[in-house]
């Protein structure tokens, strides 16, 4: 996906209630934005970082601008959560991500299991249904190493027992965990800050859960999904 009119610069002043942030622009402006993203955004909210804002004319909006990305050292990562659903999607329809680009369907936002939503729902007369979870990735903290989560989810946990109660329904459950930056080659599962995710993912697994991580190479100008990197399995000495 491209941006459509150019990401502006800045640099950020603070990124605060979750739902905001202050930044000064290149021409010295100073301003408040709105921010994508309500998880603990770990390791991306050092003041002073150089960040890309999206610019929003709409009458009904009260930030004009929000945040996109987050520079640190020389990578560019993205923080919207707003846009995995879109960037996994792409990845399947270019044929990314294992068969999934032979389902004939695609829907996204789908009602199903308890009282949640699926990101992707695939169909196909021959290949029958493929519930399609997608998670957005930014947290590393090891050179190469993305990790997921970045904190406690519950959600996250309940997502993966839902997918495993559709594998037993005969259908496929499928996780994808997409990696809004490009210098990491392989994924892991952060037993560390959530156990009980860990938990739930291994469970998960046992159940015939499918798991992918797609990382983007991402920019200014666009985020483009790059295809698959390894899936580290959390270690039983980890849980």
């Amino acid at each position: 996906m491209y941006f459509d009119p150019p990401l502006l610069p800045a640099v950020l002043v603070q990124r605060y209630k979750r739902f905001l942030f202050d930044a000064v622009l290149e021409d010295g402006s100073a301003i408040t934005g709105s921010c994508p993203n309500t998880g603990s955004m770990r390791g991306l909210t050092a003041p002073g970082s150089r960040i890309w804002l999206s610019q929003h004319d709409s009458p009904t909006r009260k930030y004009r601008h929000m945040l996109e990305m987050v520079e640190v050292g020389d990578t560019t990562i993205g923080i919207n959560t707003g846009l995995p659903n879109r960037l996994a999607e792409e990845a399947i329809r270019a044929g990314q991500v294992s068969d999934l680009h032979l389902y004939a369907k695609v829907e996204r936002e789908r009602k199903y299991g308890r009282n949640s939503r699926i990101d992707l729902l695939l169909s196909d007369p021959q290949r029958g249904l493929a519930y399609v979870e997608v998670k957005n990735v930014h947290f590393s903290r090891i050179q190469g190493l993305a990790e997921f989560p970045d904190s406690p989810t519950k959600r996250g946990a309940k997502h993966l027992e839902e997918l495993g109660d559709m594998v037993e329904m005969g259908h496929r459950g499928i996780m994808v965990y997409l990696i809004q930056r490009d210098d990491c080659d392989r994924l892991s599962i952060c037993a560390e800050f959530d156990p009980l995710y860990a938990s739930a993912f291994r469970y998960a697994r046992q159940r015939g859960v499918e798991v992918f991580a797609v990382q983007c190479r991402v920019s200014p100008q666009q985020i483009v999904p790059a295809g698959l990197i390894a899936m580290d399995e959390p270690a039983l000495a980890d849980l």
